[in-house]
């Protein structure tokens, strides 16, 4: 009787192991703290140089949990929670949501792909942003377009979406995602999009299109497909992009030379209707057109340091219909520089610097990280920081 106490607490035990083993739950996260160098921010009436201790140059500060249940025959329920803070002062991200990078739940399936619902990326984020200098890998969020208008840097997150990703098929993958407006008015507030990539050896390739409907207005109370609330506008300090119908397409190619990844990033975003532009409005026959042109490059010195370098030139086109002196055609110039060496896999110390160069009419130089915009057309910031992964 002992023998088969004995045997049926040891199977018990073993399928409590088996059970547990097919289900998962992990904590990450990243720390991004830093010292930065602005040569010159108005603000009011006062300007000059800036000097600020900053959360999330590179990446944003975050914490997360991402799980995973075993549902048999090669399905699994999927789920990812991920919060967004400032660690220089404590406060929550994203326009103080709990979970306001992501949060999503699905199924995955290895043959079949993922699909997955919630607070989500769109496919120019997914698809096109790896291989340009706003990859997480690389610059992020200093390196972002102006004002991110073509929104690589993920500045609005899709709420309300339905996402569909593809299982890798030899190096091809592709994707797909509805945001609803939630909405009495289908039509209002609503975004989709859609992007594929290649992979054949040291070549990448993607391509990605990202359309939003009925932007102009929302804030962070809205219910639709993305909010553009003071604090969660495309780039920051009062520059702000929303309009009836926002249209943007982009592609990227990467190629790998030993230690060495080389690529170019085109991307076009138009605004068109009512579009709000810092603090001035674009009637309805008015539009906006950035063309953002990007040269990228990194070097592996050694597996512990290597650098990177990232030029974009942004030919725009501002236009009001019958108000021919707001109508401008302004053109951006950014140089981005960047060093990293890292102590370990989870932790590495690293310096960036950039400038800007806009010309155009009234236009000033803003960077995307920097304290707030310049009041004249140029622009330099210059960061040391730490990271440490979990």
């Amino acid at each position: 009787m002992t023998k088969i106490r004995l045997t049926l607490a040891a199977s018990g035990l073993l399928a409590a192991a088996t059970v547990h083993a097919q289900s998962s739950v992990t904590l990450y996260g990243l720390i991004d703290a830093g010292l930065m160098y602005t040569n010159n921010v108005k603000k009011g009436t006062a300007q000059g140089a800036l000097w600020q201790a900053t959360s999330g140059n590179i990446n944003g500060s975050r914490w997360g949990l991402r799980g995973a249940e075993d549902l048999g025959g090669g399905l699994k329920a999927v789920f990812v929670l991920e919060n967004g803070f400032n660690v220089q002062n404590g406060k929550l991200g994203q326009d103080s949501r709990l979970f306001g990078r992501q949060a999503y739940v699905g199924l995955s399936s290895g043959q079949f792909g993922t699909l997955t619902l919630g607070r989500q990326y769109d496919s120019l984020v997914d698809f096109v942003s790896p291989l340009s200098g706003t990859a997480g890998t690389f610059g992020d969020t200093g390196f972002a377009h102006p004002f991110d208008n073509d929104n690589l840097n993920h500045s609005l997150r899709m709420n309300n979406a339905v996402k569909y990703a593809s299982a890798n098929y030899a190096g091809f993958q592709f994707g797909g995602l509805y945001a609803f407006s939630n909405n009495t008015q289908f039509a209002v507030n609503r975004a989709y999009s859609a992007g594929a990539s290649y992979t054949w050896g040291p070549l990448n390739v993607a391509a990605g299109y990202l359309q939003i409907n009925g932007s102009t207005g929302t804030s962070s109370s809205s219910s639709g497909a993305v909010d553009i609330g003071e604090s969660t506008a495309n780039g920051t300090g009062g520059f702000v992009l929303g309009a009836d119908v926002q249209r943007t397409v982009g592609a990227g190619i990467n190629y790998t030379f030993g230690p060495a990844v080389v690529g170019f990033v085109y991307t076009h975003s138009q605004y068109q209707g009512t579009t709000s532009f810092g603090q001035t409005n674009v009637n309805n026959s008015g539009t906006m057109r950035f063309d953002n042109y990007e040269l990228n490059g990194r070097y592996t010195f050694t597996p512990a340091f290597h650098i990177g370098i990232a030029y974009t030139y942004t030919d725009g086109s501002v236009g009001n219909g019958s108000n021919t002196a707001f109508g401008s055609d302004p053109k951006w110039n950014q140089v981005n520089l960047q060093a990293v060496y890292m102590f370990s896999k989870r932790t590495d110390v690293y310096a960036e610097a950039m400038y800007q160069h806009v010309s155009g009419h009234q236009y000033v130089a803003f960077i995307n990280t920097a304290g707030g915009a310049s009041s004249t057309g140029n622009q330099v910031v210059a960061t040391v920081g730490f990271r440490t992964r979990f």
